[in-house]
């Protein structure tokens, strides 16, 4: 679905409109400066943080930037940095933990203003503390915007308009969480199945 949109593939009967317009009138490259993507592998080049989260919008100003991370909850930790925003993240940005880099990259999506989000497994890889802060920092990233969200963690789709459940690449339900729940179907299990193991783990603390 998120190829089709981002037009990766095209549809071969229907369309797929953006604000009314079919996505074939858009240029490739021109649709998707309207995306935004936080996806589970987290991607950071070397250099600066600030150039790191400026990649989303290059002209950006330092107030700017700082705005974005303070969104994200990853400014307090920049400034904890030998040189803040202009220390610099090496190749396999090795020295930052995988928290850290997921709410960079937030912050890059933030300060790029997109109109429409994709959320893949974005806190699939994060300890559940960290995952209480990057769950907020995309509370902060989705206002005001139409947002994709792909996850198997439950918990981070609860508030969602509309909840697409897939098995074996077919819809098999749809619905909010309260009406899927109602169902006691597919949704309804897997949503209990996690619930009883955050709660033992919980238990286990």
């Amino acid at each position: 679905m998120v190829k089709l949109l981002m037009r990766f593939y095209d549809v071969t009967s229907g369309e797929i409109d953006v604000d009314g317009h079919n996505v074939k009138d858009f240029e490739r490259g021109e649709l998707r400066k309207m995306f935004g993507m936080v996806l589970q592998d987290t991607w950071l080049f070397g250099g600066t943080v600030k150039d790191n989260i400026k990649y989303g919008k290059e002209d950006a100003s330092d107030d700017e930037v700082i705005e974005a991370a303070k969104a994200a909850h990853v400014h307090h930790f920049i400034k904890t940095l030998p040189k803040g925003y202009n220390s610099v993240i090496n190749e396999e940005s090795s020295n930052i933990s995988a928290g850290q880099k997921q709410l960079l990259t937030i912050a890059r999506v933030i300060l790029a203003d997109p109109k429409i989000l994709i959320l893949d497994e974005a806190t699939s890889s994060i300890d559940t503390r960290t995952e209480i802060q990057i769950q907020s920092a995309m509370d902060n990233l989705m206002k005001g915007r139409t947002s994709f969200i792909i996850a198997h963690r439950l918990s981070t789709i609860k508030n969602a308009d509309l909840i697409l459940v897939m098995n074996h690449g077919d819809i098999v339900e749809q619905g909010t969480h309260e009406e899927l729940l109602a169902k006691n179907g597919f949704y309804a299990d897997l949503y209990n199945s996690q619930f009883e193991v955050e709660e033992e783990v919980e238990d286990n603390k």
